[in-house]
C-alpha cells in the first residue's frame, strides 16, 4: 500500500534500467543475487485527480485564475487590519466560488475514474500456480501468462506464445487503436507454439528481453539458451481485438500506463479556453484600475489633511498612540482599508457564474437531437464543459481519415475485363450499358477471359473464413459451402481483399457454366509490399498445371494478372524461394529478387475498382467548414495514394486544384530545397491576390500532401518554412503519420506566432494524442473502442456532425460567453466606481456608499440570474440560418467579441452609466436635501441607496437591449430581479433586525419611494443612460450592419417574430425543433421565444 501510494504521489518510479527482463510464468531465478525489478501495474489512468491530490491540486489551480487570488489576498488584508468592511464580504463569495469550482471538476472527473474503472476491473483470465485463475485486468502483472478469448480485447501488450491453431497463429483487428477493420496475422515463436495448456506454460522457462518503452520493439525471446528475435509480428497490442481464433496465450511485457497505446497518449495538462485567457487579461487591467484608486485616493487624503482643521476637526481628536504611530504604516494602512472599499471592482462571482454557464450549457449538446444517432443509439456526449465557448473559434480541424471519414468499409463496384468494363447488377456482372432486364432472364455465359479473371480474384488472397453454425464443429469447410451459409463470415489483413471475395461468392448463382466448386492447393503466399505494390500467391489448379495471379495493388484498385509454370518452372521457382526466405543476410533484397523473378511475363487478365465508403455527409461537413473559414487537414497512417484518393472522392482536394507534394524526402538538403520550391509556388500567387492583380474567384488553390517520413525531415530545421507552405494551401493531406507525429503537427499550428484555436477528431487509440493536443479534442464513437472518446473533451457518432457542432453550438456558446464576461466588468465598474466618486465628498474617510447588505447582495441577488439566464439561451439568428450560412462562423472567429476595442466600450460605458448615477442622484437631489413633504431631510444612506436603485434598474434593463432571443425565463429573471430588489429593500429596511449592530437602513428605503422628486430623479437618470445606447444601435443597425444582423433581418418576419419553419405540426417534430434545433434541447418541454431586432 505504502509503494502504491509513493507511486501515485511520484516519488516512486517503477524502475530504472533501460531494459527489462520478464521471466515468463513470473519464474525468477533461485539464487539470491538477483533483484527483481519494478513494473507499474496494469490501470490505466485518464483522470486528472487522485483522492490524495485533489484537494492540492485543484486549489492550485484554481488560485492560478487571477480573481481568486485577488481575492484571497483581500481577505488577509482583512482579517490583519482595520477595514471598512468585514471580511465575511470577500471570504464568504470567495468560498462559495471555491467550492462549486471543485464541486464541478469533480464531478466531471469522477465520469473519469469511472470508465477508468470499467477498463481496470473487466475480468481476465491469468495462468498461475498451475490453474486458469479469473481475476482483474488491473491485476494482471509483468511476465504473468494471459488467456484471451475470440472477440475478446487484449488487457496487455503480450507476447504470443501459443494459440489453438496447429501453426500457432492468430488474426487480430486494430480497430479501437487506428479504425482499421482488416484482419491481420500474429505468430509465435516455433518454441512455445506446443505449449497449449496450462500444464505445459507453467512448466515453460523462457526469458524476455526487451526495451522499457513499448515504442521500441526489439525483443529477445531466450528459451534454453537458444535466442529466437521478436518482432511486431509477435507482439499482441493492448486495445486489439482476437478475432477468428478460439484462444491464444501470451506472456504480458508491458502493462498499464507502460503499454504502446498509453505511451501515445499526451499527459493530460489542463485545457484553458481562449476566452479564459482574455478574461485574465482583463482582470489584470482591472486591477491596475483599482490599484490606481486606491493610490489616488491615499493621496488626496493625505493632501486633504495637510490642513489642521481637516486632519484632526473637533468632532474626531486623534489619541496620544494615533499622533505617534508611523506615517509610513498609516499610509499603507489607509492605502489597504481604499483597496478593500473598492474591492469590488473585480467581479469574483464572474468565475462562478462562467462555470455555471459552461456546467448547465453542456447538457444541451447532449439533448440536441440532430446529434443523435439513430442507428448506434448514441448521443453527443460532454467531457469536458470548460470549452464549449472554445467551439465558436476554431480555425484549423485536424482529422484521421480511416473511421472518422470513411465507414472503413470497401464495396465492390466495377471491373475491367479483356477491355470490356463491367458493374454489379443484382449479384450479377452486367456490361456497361446493359441493365439485368436487357438479358432476357437467360443466364450469361462466361468467355475462358472472364472466367480465368474470376478464378484470380477467388484465389489470390488471404482471407480466413469463420462459421458459427450451432452444434458444427470445425469439418470440412466446403460442407458450408452449399448455398453460402449466411452465418459464414470473412477476415482480412486488406479491406480491398475482403470486398472482392464478397463480390465473387455472389456472382456463381448467375451463371450456369461457372464451377462451383474446386479444390486448390496454396504453395506460396509472396506477401505484399510498398516498393513492388503487389502481392501473389502460387497455387496448384486441379489438373496439375501451376498458377500464380498476382493482383498489383494502386489507387484503390487491382490489376490482375496471371502466369502457367510447368512442373519443372516450378521447382526452380521453389527452390529460390526457399533459399531466400532462410538466408542469415540481406534476406530482404534476395526475396524482392526472386519476387521479381516470379512475377513477370504476366498475362493481364483485367482489373477492378473498389470504393472505400464514405460516411454521410463528409463532403458536406468539409464544405461548410471550409465556407466557415476553417481550414481542415487530414492526418491518416495510410498509404499516399490511398490517402490522396479518399481526399479527393470527400471533397477535402478539389479537382481543380493544385496538389503539392512534399513525399520521399530523403535529406534534410533535398526536403529544404523541395520546401522553397513550393514556398515560390504558393507565395507568388498569393502575393498577387494581395496585390489585386487576380480575383478572388480565380485564383487557384493549393492542396499540399506530406509524408511521415518527409514531415519528420521539415520539423527537424525547416519549420518555419514548412508552416509558409502549409498556411498558403486550402488543404493539407499527411499521410503515413505515426501517432505522436499527429500531435507534433497539431503542436506546431498551436504555437506559430498567430496562435490558431485548433480542434482534432479521431476514432482510435491511435488519435488521442492528437485530441490531447488540440485546444478541443473530439472522439468519434466507432464501432469498437472508446479510447478516444474516454480523452477526448467532446463526443459525436458520426463526423457530419461536427458542422452542427461549430457552426450552431459554437457560435452560441461563444457569443453568450463574450457578453456574459464583458456585461459583469460593466456592471460591477457601475458599481464602485460611484463608491470611489463619493470619496470626493466625505473627506476620503472610507465611509461606504452602500449598505453592506446591498453590496453583498448586489452580484449574488439583485444582478446575477438575469446574465445567467442570458448566457444559457442567448441566440442573435436562427439555428437553420447559421446552418445554411456557414460564412456567419467568421464574424465570430479570432475571439472579435472579446477583442480589446469591445471592451474598452463596454468599460468606457461603464464609467459613463456611473458618472451618470452619481453626478444625476447627487445635481437632483444637491443643495436642497429637504424633498419629503414634512421637511426631512435625507441622509448619506438614502443618497446612497437612490443611487444603488437607479444602478440595479440600469444594468438589468441595459441587459434587456442586449437580448435578441426572448424567452417566458428571460421575462421572469429580467422583471422579477427588478421587482425583487424593491420587495427586499421594503422589507430589509421595515423592520428592525435584532442582530444588526446598527440600523442604518430602517425605513429608509420607503422615505425614498414616498419622494416625487426620487421617482423623477430614477426616470431621469435611467433614461439619460440607456437612449445614447438605443440610438446607437438603431444607427449601426441600418447604416453599418454586419452579416450577422443581416441574416437576422431576413429571418425576421412582422413584429420581429421568428418565422415558422418547414416541420410538420405535429408534437414530435416541435419538440424535436425546440430542443435539438435551437441548440437548447429540453426533451420534455419545448422551449417557445421571439427574435428581437
Amino acid at each position: 500500500m505504502l509503494r502504491w501510494i509513493r507511486q501515485q504521489l511520484g516519488f516512486d518510479p517503477p524502475h530504472q534500467s533501460d531494459t527489462r527482463t520478464v521471466y515468463i510464468a513470473n519464474r525468477f531465478p533461485q539464487h539470491g543475487h538477483y533483484v527483481p525489478q519494478r513494473f507499474a501495474d496494469n490501470r490505466i489512468i485518464s483522470s486528472k485527480y487522485t483522492i490524495w491530490n485533489f484537494v492540492p491540486k485543484n486549489l492550485f489551480e484554481q488560485f492560478r485564475r487571477i480573481a481568486n487570488f485577488y481575492f484571497l489576498i483581500i481577505f488577509l488584508v482583512q482579517l490583519m487590519i482595520d477595514t471598512p468592511t468585514s471580511p465575511v464580504t470577500s471570504g464568504l463569495p470567495l468560498f462559495f466560488v471555491i467550492t462549486v469550482t471543485a464541486i464541478k471538476q469533480g464531478y466531471e472527473d469522477w465520469l473519469r475514474h469511472k470508465a477508468d474503472n470499467e477498463v481496470n476491473g473487466a475480468p481476465v483470465f491469468v495462468v498461475r500456480s498451475g490453474s486458469l485463475v479469473q481475476t482483474r485486468s488491473k491485476n494482471i502483472r509483468v511476465g504473468d501468462i494471459v488467456r484471451v478469448a475470440k472477440d475478446e480485447t487484449f488487457p496487455v501488450d503480450l507476447v504470443l506464445l501459443s494459440s489453438d491453431r496447429i501453426e500457432g497463429t492468430c488474426h487480430i483487428t486494430t480497430t479501437s487503436l487506428d479504425g482499421e477493420t482488416n484482419l491481420k496475422t500474429h505468430y509465435s515463436v516455433p518454441e512455445t507454439l506446443v505449449s497449449r495448456s496450462v500444464s505445459r506454460l507453467e512448466s515453460l522457462h523462457a526469458v524476455v528481453e526487451c526495451q522499457q518503452e513499448a515504442l521500441l520493439l526489439h525483443c529477445l525471446l531466450i528459451y534454453h539458451f537458444l535466442i529466437r528475435p521478436l518482432g511486431p509480428e509477435n507482439l499482441l497490442l493492448r486495445g486489439a481485438r482476437l478475432k477468428n481464433t478460439k484462444e491464444i496465450f501470451g506472456v504480458a511485457v508491458y502493462t498499464g500506463m507502460e503499454s504502446k497505446m498509453a505511451l501515445n497518449y499526451k499527459c493530460k495538462s489542463q485545457k484553458r479556453s481562449a476566452v479564459e485567457k482574455s478574461m485574465n487579461t482583463f482582470l489584470l487591467i482591472y486591477l491596475g484600475i483599482l490599484l490606481f484608486e486606491a493610490v489616488l485616493s491615499t493621496i488626496l487624503k493625505y493632501a486633504w489633511q495637510a490642513e489642521n482643521k481637516w486632519d484632526e476637526p473637533f468632532y474626531n481628536q486623534k489619541t496620544e498612540q494615533e499622533r505617534n504611530s508611523s506615517q509610513i504604516l498609516k499610509f499603507i494602512s489607509d492605502f489597504l482599508a481604499f483597496l478593500v472599499l473598492y474591492n469590488f471592482i473585480i467581479p469574483i462571482s464572474l468565475y462562478v457564474t462562467v462555470e455555471m454557464q459552461k456546467f448547465l450549457g453542456s447538457f444541451f449538446i447532449g439533448w440536441d437531437l440532430d446529434l443523435y444517432h439513430e442507428e448506434s443509439n448514441q448521443m453527443a456526449q460532454v467531457n469536458t464543459s470548460d470549452l464549449n465557448e472554445e467551439l465558436g473559434q476554431v480555425e484549423y480541424v485536424f482529422t484521421d481519415k480511416t473511421g472518422t471519414l470513411t465507414e472503413n468499409e470497401m464495396l465492390f463496384r466495377e471491373c475491367s475485363i479483356n477491355g470490356v468494363k463491367y458493374q454489379e447488377i443484382n449479384g450479377k456482372l452486367v456490361p456497361e450499358g446493359m441493365t439485368d432486364d436487357s438479358l432476357d432472364g437467360s443466364s450469361p455465359r462466361l468467355s475462358c477471359e472472364e472466367l480465368l479473371f474470376l478464378k484470380a480474384v477467388s484465389l489470390c488472397h488471404t482471407v480466413q473464413i469463420s462459421y458459427e453454425q450451432p452444434g458444427d464443429g470445425p469439418g470440412d469447410p466446403f460442407s458450408h459451402a452449399n448455398g453460402f451459409s449466411s452465418q459464414m463470415e470473412y477476415y482480412a489483413s486488406s479491406p480491398d481483399e475482403k470486398a472482392l471475395v464478397e463480390a465473387t461468392k455472389r456472382y456463381p448463382g448467375g451463371y450456369t457454366d461457372l464451377p462451383l466448386f474446386h479444390r486448390y492447393k496454396l504453395l506460396h503466399i509472396l506477401e505484399f509490399d510498398a516498393n513492388r505494390r503487389r502481392m501473389s500467391v502460387i497455387l496448384q489448379t486441379p489438373s496439375g498445371s501451376l498458377l500464380i495471379p498476382p493482383p498489383q495493388k494502386g489507387l484503390r484498385t487491382l490489376v490482375v494478372a496471371c502466369r502457367h509454370f510447368s512442373a519443372e518452372e516450378y521447382v526452380e521457382v521453389d527452390r529460390l524461394l526457399h533459399e531466400a526466405c532462410t538466408a542469415l543476410q540481406q534476406r530482404e533484397e534476395r526475396l524482392a529478387e526472386v519476387f521479381s523473378f516470379i512475377e513477370k511475363d504476366l498475362e493481364l487478365l483485367g482489373a477492378t475498382a473498389v470504393e472505400d465508403k464514405l460516411q454521410e455527409k463528409v463532403q458536406e461537413t468539409i464544405e461548410a467548414l471550409r465556407l466557415a473559414g476553417i481550414k481542415v487537414w487530414v492526418l491518416t497512417g495510410d498509404k499516399h495514394e490511398t490517402a490522396v484518393s479518399v481526399s479527393l472522392s470527400c471533397g477535402h482536394f478539389h479537382r481543380t486544384m493544385n496538389i503539392l507534394e512534399l513525399v520521399q524526402q530523403k535529406s534534410d538538403n533535398e526536403c529544404a530545397e523541395q520546401l522553397r520550391q513550393l514556398a515560390r509556388r504558393t507565395g507568388g500567387l498569393l502575393k498577387e491576390k494581395l496585390a489585386g492583380l487576380i480575383k478572388e474567384d480565380h485564383v487557384i488553390q493549393h492542396g499540399l500532401v506530406v509524408d511521415g517520413a518527409s514531415l519528420s525531415l521539415a520539423l527537424r530545421g525547416h519549420e518555419k518554412l514548412f508552416m509558409e507552405v502549409c498556411k498558403n494551401c486550402s488543404a493539407v493531406l499527411c499521410c503515413r503519420m505515426a501517432p505522436l507525429q499527429k500531435a507534433k503537427v497539431v503542436r506546431l499550428l498551436k504555437t506559430s506566432p498567430e496562435k490558431p484555436i485548433t480542434l482534432a477528431i479521431g476514432d482510435g487509440a491511435n488519435d488521442v494524442s492528437m485530441i490531447q493536443e488540440a485546444h478541443v479534442g473530439i472522439g468519434i464513437m466507432g464501432k469498437e473502442g472508446r479510447q478516444a472518446v474516454r480523452n477526448s473533451d467532446y463526443a459525436i457518432a458520426r463526423f457530419k456532425f461536427l458542422s452542427k457542432l461549430l457552426l450552431v453550438h459554437g457560435h452560441f456558446y461563444y457569443i453568450r460567453i463574450a457578453t456574459l464576461v464583458q456585461y459583469f466588468f460593466y456592471k460591477n465598474v457601475c458599481f464602485i466606481t460611484p463608491q470611489f466618486l463619493y470619496q470626493f465628498v466625505c473627506l476620503f474617510s472610507q465611509q461606504t456608499l452602500y449598505d453592506s447588505v446591498y453590496l453583498t447582495l448586489y452580484n449574488i441577488c439583485f444582478t446575477s440570474l438575469p446574465i445567467l439566464i442570458y448566457s444559457l439561451f442567448e441566440q442573435l439568428v436562427h439555428p437553420h440560418v447559421l446552418q445554411s450560412k456557414p460564412a456567419l462562423y467568421r464574424d465570430i472567429s479570432r475571439n472579435s467579441l472579446l477583442s480589446f476595442k469591445t471592451f474598452l466600450y463596454w468599460t468606457l460605458l461603464g464609467f459613463c452609466h456611473a458618472f451618470v448615477f452619481f453626478f444625476g442622484s447627487y445635481i437632483l437631489m444637491g443643495e436642497d436635501t429637504s424633498l419629503m413633504g414634512n421637511g426631512q431631510m435625507f441622509g448619506n444612506w438614502t443618497f446612497g441607496t437612490l443611487v444603488f436603485t437607479v444602478m440595479v434598474i440600469t444594468v438589468t434593463l441595459k441587459l434587456a437591449l442586449e437580448t435578441h432571443f426572448w424567452t417566458w425565463m428571460n421575462h421572469f429573471v429580467t422583471w422579477g430581479s427588478i421587482a425583487f430588489y424593491f420587495i427586499f429593500s421594503l422589507f430589509y429596511g421595515g423592520i428592525i433586525w435584532p442582530f444588526l449592530h446598527t440600523q442604518d437602513m430602517y425605513f429608509v428605503f420607503v422615505q425614498l419611494l414616498s419622494s416625487g422628486s426620487a421617482w423623477f430623479a430614477i426616470v431621469i437618470i435611467i433614461t439619460t443612460c440607456l437612449f445614447p445606447d438605443i440610438i446607437k444601435k438603431v444607427f449601426y443597425r441600418h447604416l453599418q450592419p454586419t452579416s450577422t444582423q443581416k441574416s437576422q433581418v431576413g429571418y425576421l418576419g412582422p413584429g420581429g417574430v421568428c418565422l415558422p419553419t418547414r416541420h410538420p405540426p405535429s408534437k414530435v417534430a416541435v419538440n424535436k425543433l425546440h430542443s435539438a434545433e435551437t441548440g437548447n434541447a429540453w426533451r420534455s418541454h419545448p422551449q417557445h421565444g421571439t427574435f428581437t431586432q
